[in-house]
């Protein structure tokens, strides 16, 4: 049974798409990031970066003391190779899966949460800022929607690159881009949403979260807790 800390963010729902995908056994404890969760310490002692998603493997991978992993690309790695699905032990296929894993970690999803973050969340409306990461966002779109020219998932086959990129499409509308500009990304998007798995893991987020779906009021605390951060929060 694998312990999931979780919320209902983009990178939360990777986990529950592969573990509702693989039919893992898995338990949720909700962490609470609008009300400071993350700044607990059982959650830190798991979690040193105070961001969800995180997870606690009882019965790690060749056995031993159980396993915590966080950040959500190492944990899709875990769990693919636990449980021997959606990651290729071929050289060529595995690494052509990984670096989409990684781009997205490093890409998409940094550039459509700043995105998120001044177009939907910052008080103050900076239009450099604004324009900055619609900008970059519709040009990861573009690499996106180019590599499913030819091919029906990210790696070919559906995998962890799908699960990770899928969660930050969602919200297109939100980061001012027309999915119908990106008709092969559309395509994915639409396959991937109606994928039983897909469709139970979006159904938990909405149990944990009754908020999920809709864009949050911040009061000034949750602002603070979520957009103010210094080094002062890991000492």
């Amino acid at each position: 049974m694998i312990d999931l800390y979780y919320w209902s963010t983009p990178n939360g729902h990777k986990i529950t798409m592969f573990l509702e995908e693989a039919s893992v056994p898995y338990r949720v404890h909700p962490v609470d990031i609008g009300k400071g969760d993350q700044f607990k310490p059982d959650f830190l002692a798991i979690a040193p970066n105070n961001r969800i998603p995180a997870l606690v493997d009882p019965e790690p991978i060749g056995g031993g003391s159980p396993l915590s992993v966080f950040e959500s690309g190492a944990m899709l790695v875990y769990l693919a190779e636990k449980t021997g699905q959606f990651l290729s032990t071929d050289l060529h296929a595995r690494y052509d899966t990984l670096q989409w894993v990684f781009w997205q970690m490093g890409g998409l999803g940094p550039m459509a949460g700043q995105n998120h973050h001044f177009n939907v969340y910052a008080q103050e409306k900076i239009k450099y800022a604004i324009d900055r990461y619609v900008n970059e966002t519709n040009r990861l779109y573009g690499v996106l929607n180019k590599r499913l020219a030819d091919r029906e998932y990210v790696a070919g086959h559906y995998s962890i690159a799908d699960m990770a990129s899928y969660p930050w499409i969602v919200p297109w509308k939100n980061q001012s881009q027309n999915i119908d500009d990106f008709p092969h990304l559309k395509r994915w998007l639409d396959a991937i949403a109606a994928r039983p798995a897909t469709i139970r893991a979006y159904a938990k987020a909405k149990e944990i979260n009754p908020n999920f779906g809709q864009t949050p009021i911040r009061t000034d605390e949750e602002r603070r807790l979520l957009f103010g951060q210094t080094a002062a929060v890991v000492k």
